[in-house]
């Protein structure tokens, strides 16, 4: 098993690694509906429920309050990595403390491209420079609270949540399923484990250590090339980092669940506005939130999605230092209304 080397002590800096995509940018939209033209059936029928709507891929300005709630709730924290497909976000001021993360960069081009995060995410740990001990966040993740880094890391491992959701059922995966249930499913099924719990982890920071990834990687090859197959997300294969690598970790003692205070939000859902609400209510009060973008295919100007932007704004209306003070479409610091996707999809599909 991975051992902490010595710059992992409890004053080493913790880096803080994103996935981000611009989903309006007319030429990743391209790129995307070419890829989607080119699946073939097998592929097409391997399609994870909502492996390919808008709201998987669209951008509403989460990144940015993101950051806002990083710098608020951990200002201690390492170098920020921000991994995308040829994109930077308008927004994102020059710093000695970001880095852009090109998928070119990581991931090999006969994989490229990919529009699968759990693609993506399976190279985090191969990022150069990376801290032993990190963060990975889906930038529909935030920090609530003032971060206490044992609260998240043990020495020689770190703390995993269970979502509120009821356990799976006992069963095989099969594509009609939600894919963390799948993923629960699958990861039982690969770690043939007896006393695995029946349950998805919560929508949260990750906290992980690097050499935990690269002793799995070089144990469970198969997994990881079978997890770097997809070009959209397939409801038949593994989500590594987000639940098999959790469930490895505890068999092994390099993770431990952990109850966190965490809120969830659905955008799409019918009680939307009353999460909204019950979220900024408890501003301060929880480790951490989600706002998952579930209106699919909702056009730009939707009031749902605004009514995000809006509580985010609410919470955190300060910029932080890695946005510049006012960058094109904005104003004191807040973008405007999202801009209406180009048609392209429509165009090549």
């Amino acid at each position: 098993m991975p051992n902490l080397n010595a710059n992992t002590g409890d004053h080493a800096p913790i880096d803080v690694v994103y996935l981000w995509v611009d989903g309006n940018d007319p030429a990743w939209r391209l790129k995307r509906a070419r890829a989607a033209a080119a699946m073939s059936a097998t592929d097409r029928v391997r399609l994870a429920p909502h492996a390919n709507v808008e709201g998987r891929y669209r951008d509403n300005d989460e990144l940015r309050y993101s950051l806002r709630a990083l710098e608020r709730f951990f200002p201690a924290h390492g170098h920020v990595y921000i991994v995308t497909d040829a994109q930077t976000p308008h927004w994102l001021r020059h710093s000695n403390r970001v880095t852009v993360i090109d998928h070119r960069d990581l991931i090999p081009a006969a994989r490229l491209p990919t529009f699968d995060s759990g693609h993506i995410e399976s190279y985090v740990h191969r990022i150069p420079g990376l801290s032993e001990r990190f963060f990975y966040f889906n930038d529909d993740v935030f920090f609530g609270a003032p971060v206490q880094v044992n609260d998240w890391f043990f020495d020689g491992g770190s703390y995993a949540a269970w979502s509120d959701e009821a356990a799976v059922s006992d069963e095989p995966a099969h594509p009609n399923a939600s894919a963390p249930d799948n993923a629960c499913r699958l990861s039982k099924l690969w770690l043939n484990a007896a006393s695995h719990r029946f349950n998805t982890f919560a929508h949260a920071p990750r906290p992980l250590l690097k050499s935990a990834l690269q002793a799995l990687e070089g144990q469970a090859p198969e997994l990881f090339a079978l997890a770097r197959s997809t070009v959209f997300r397939a409801w038949d294969q593994p989500s590594l980092i987000c639940d098999f690598a959790l469930r490895w970790g505890m068999q092994n003692d390099l993770v431990r669940s952990r109850d966190y205070r965490h809120f969830y939000v659905s955008s799409g859902g019918a009680n939307a506005a009353q999460q909204l609400g019950n979220l900024i209510a408890s501003w301060g009060q929880v480790d951490f939130f989600c706002v998952n973008d579930t209106t699919d295919d909702a056009l730009a100007q939707d009031a749902r999605l605004l009514s995000a932007r809006e509580a985010l704004q609410h919470m955190f209306p300060r910029p932080s230092s890695f946005e510049l003070l006012n960058p094109e479409g904005s104003s004191n610091g807040t973008t405007g209304l999202l801009r209406q996707p180009e048609s392209v999809l429509a165009e090549v599909v």
